[in-house]
């Protein structure tokens, strides 16, 4: 087997992972058992398959499965259905030969719920920002300092300007669009794209008054349900909480989190959705959405909008919430996303470690996902965690040697 030599031009994997090592930074892999609200898991066995220990199963309390809806019963048993009557895998681009009913059932369903009178899947959200972004090729985009990776790469990516405006500032935003519009011709085109749930701060986007100046400026906007699809009135996001559906022209989220399955979407209007299936990169050159993934995100939709999981899961985050403001924490965040802000990176690694020891998967949030001195347990209660799970990681937190 040829060695991994850092002499001549080739690379040094290990002196890179010693760097990270240095100062931090270094990850590593942490297998669970399930997904699910209780699971074993193990640190990482690298290429060796991992063995869970124990009988009690942790508290899983950083998961984005939101709803619980990843291991509910329904949701597997329709996947496991679209698996043997259409295929486990689509086989082939959708615009070759991967295109089935089932992306078509799902996608009629997210612009029903999405107010549009298009939607098409991705197999991820991050291809889903990528692809789109770079498709529509703005001369300009404003976005905001906090967006999520995909949005910053596919910022990179696209030919585009792009201007970085204060988090969650309208003001700074007019700011940033009078500045260019005294510079660029009336012809360019404009895109602001926003998060609408940050998903380290769990603040919420004031989509309204960033309308109201995309509006001014004549620039459409694009916003990232990510983390909020499915969490609102009939399934919906933040767009359909605050009635924008008209005033957003292009709706993206993730059917991998509050769905429980795998995947992403576009929610638009026709032409847009045309021109991405035939413009948009990572949707073209890319196998299609596999179709047991696409009944498994039908399914937890219909759950979410009609079902009583969202109700189940606001109690969830107002008993935490509750309960670590008695017990001296701030608490960050308008969300279903409850940031403890530590400060320290090593701080927050062993107050990880102290909550690992009671039971609780809650693992530190470092640099660079997020700022410097910001380092945190980012906290995130699912609709399955029972009133004692909830009480059990207030516990822990208030045993615990590490504090902010």
């Amino acid at each position: 087997m040829r060695s991994e030599s850092s002499s001549g031009h080739g690379f040094d994997p290990v002196a890179r992972l010693n760097a990270r090592e240095d100062v931090g930074l270094r990850r590593e892999l942490s297998p669970h058992e399930t997904v699910g609200a209780r699971t074993r898991w193990t640190n990482d066995p690298c290429g060796a398959q991992p063995v869970f220990a124990g009988d009690t199963p942790a508290i899983v309390m950083a998961s984005n499965n939101y709803l619980g809806l990843a291991g509910d019963d329904r949701v597997t048993d329709a996947a496991g259905r679209c698996a043997e009557l259409v295929g486990a895998g689509a086989g082939a681009s959708r615009l070759v030969t991967g295109d089935t009913p089932a992306h078509r059932a799902l996608e009629r369903d997210l612009a029903r719920t999405k107010g549009t009178k298009r939607a098409l899947t991705f197999s991820s959200g991050y291809a889903a920002n990528v692809g789109t972004i770079t498709a529509l090729d703005p001369d300009v985009v404003f976005s905001d300092v906090s967006n999520h990776a995909s949005i910053i790469d596919g910022c990179r990516l696209a030919s585009s300007e792009v201007v970085v405006y204060d988090h969650c500032d309208p003001d700074a935003l007019e700011t940033a669009m009078a500045d260019r519009a005294n510079e660029l011709a009336s012809t360019d085109s404009w895109l602001v794209v926003t998060d609408s749930v940050f998903s380290m701060d769990g603040d919420v986007a004031p989509l309204s008054s960033l309308c109201d100046v995309a509006e001014q400026y004549g620039a459409w906007m694009m916003v990232d349900e990510a983390h909020a699809t499915g969490l609102y009135a009939d399934g919906g996001g933040i767009v359909q909480r605050d009635g924008l559906s008209d005033r957003i022209q292009i709706q993206l989220g993730t059917l991998s989190k509050a769905l429980g399955a795998q995947g992403g979407y576009v929610a638009a209007s026709e032409p847009v959705v045309e021109l991405l299936a035939n413009e948009a990169r990572s949707f073209v050159y890319s196998t299609g959405l596999a179709p047991p993934a696409a009944a498994a995100a039908q399914t937890a939709l219909s759950i979410a909008r009609h079902g009583d999981r969202r109700q189940q899961l606001w109690s969830n985050v107002d008993r935490l919430r509750t309960g670590l403001t008695a017990a001296g924490y701030d608490i960050a965040g308008s969300s279903q996303i409850l940031p403890v802000i530590v400060g320290d990176r090593q701080d927050a690694v062993a107050l990880a470690a102290e909550l690992a020891e009671e039971g609780i998967v809650a693992p530190a949030i470092r640099p660079p996902t997020v700022p410097e001195g910001t380092s945190r347990i980012r906290l995130a209660p699912m609709a399955t965690h029972t009133s004692e799970d909830i009480d059990r990681c207030v516990k822990a937190f208030e045993r615990a040697e590490v504090a902010p």
